[in-house]
């Protein structure tokens, strides 16, 4: 049997002592809750998805019953999400259910991390009372050129704008504007203020951040984000919740996330209606 993990190993301040068969089985319990986001969302094998989420949660009851509430709390919001479908629907149906399912995902975390677990690790700090640092807005200015360079060569060259509403809408420009900043405010609501934040309670930065990000990208595969994607969207979400735990900052992070947001939505809509935006030097 290896030497028991230390409290500050878990913190990942101590990264010399060596994992139990303990350690092992509560990374394979966060493992199984975050990986079934893989079959619910970006494979969207439902109810067979759900297997590896309950096995997850049971498995963590077993070794480690703190870990265990706030899996939880997670599978609760991963569950509520797998409700709906998550392909863009700009239409007064599907807006009212990506409101009504992304909110609860949300709030029942929320309450029950508050109320039932007593912990405020779900909290969404948006006044910090702190400037912003000239590196901080330094890296502002690098998504968006980042983002403009890279976005519409991804969405129009891999053709990966198709999995989105095709606009031929009146009102669908405006709407996809409104939805896309809405879901992008969402993403650091769920995946870094709620998964992420809950995660890091029990595992070392890296590993939260990895758990939280395979959430993130699957999400956001169901969403629209296919083709060769992920490449974009692994190192964005790593990224943000590295970012939210040197800021401490949801605005920040929500900040950076509208940003890149901002030109997500312009190159949708230049892929589809080509006379508007047309301001992409690499679009092909």
């Amino acid at each position: 049997m290896l030497a028991p993990m230390s409290p500050t190993s878990v913190s990942g301040t101590d990264t010399a002592v060596s994992l139990t068969m303990r350690d092992v089985l509560r990374v394979a319990s966060a493992l199984l809750v975050c990986g079934a986001a893989v079959l619910l969302f970006a494979v969207h094998v439902r109810p067979a998805g759900y297997l590896p989420l309950l096995l997850g949660v049971a498995l963590a009851w077993w070794v480690d019953r703190e870990l265990a509430k706030d899996l939880t709390l997670i599978a609760a919001g991963q569950v509520i999400i797998s409700a709906i479908s998550l392909q863009a629907d700009l239409s007064n149906a599907g807006i009212a259910r990506f409101a009504v399912a992304l909110s609860l995902a949300v709030l029942v975390p929320w309450a029950l991390a508050r109320w039932w677990r007593g912990h405020g690790a779900v909290r969404f700090p948006v006044r910090t009372g702190k400037k912003w640092t000239r590196g901080q807005w330094v890296y502002l200015a690098v998504t968006l050129v980042v983002g403009y360079l890279v976005l519409p060569y991804y969405f129009i060259g891999s053709g990966a704008y198709l999995n989105w509403p095709d606009l031929s809408g009146d009102t669908d420009v405006w709407r996809l504007f409104l939805g896309v900043n809405a879901v992008g405010i969402w993403d650091e609501l769920f995946f870094i203020c709620t998964v992420f934040a809950l995660l890091l309670r029990h595992f070392p930065l890296w590993l939260a951040n990895v758990l939280q990000s395979i959430v993130f990208v699957s999400f956001l595969w169901e969403l629209g984000y296919r083709e060769w994607g992920p490449a974009l969207t692994i190192p964005f979400a790593l990224v943000q919740a590295w970012l939210f735990v040197k800021s401490k900052s949801l605005s920040y992070v929500v900040a950076v996330h509208l940003l890149f947001d901002a030109v997500v939505f312009a190159a949708l809509v230049h892929a589809r209606r080509p006379e508007l935006f047309d301001i992409f030097v690499t679009a092909p």
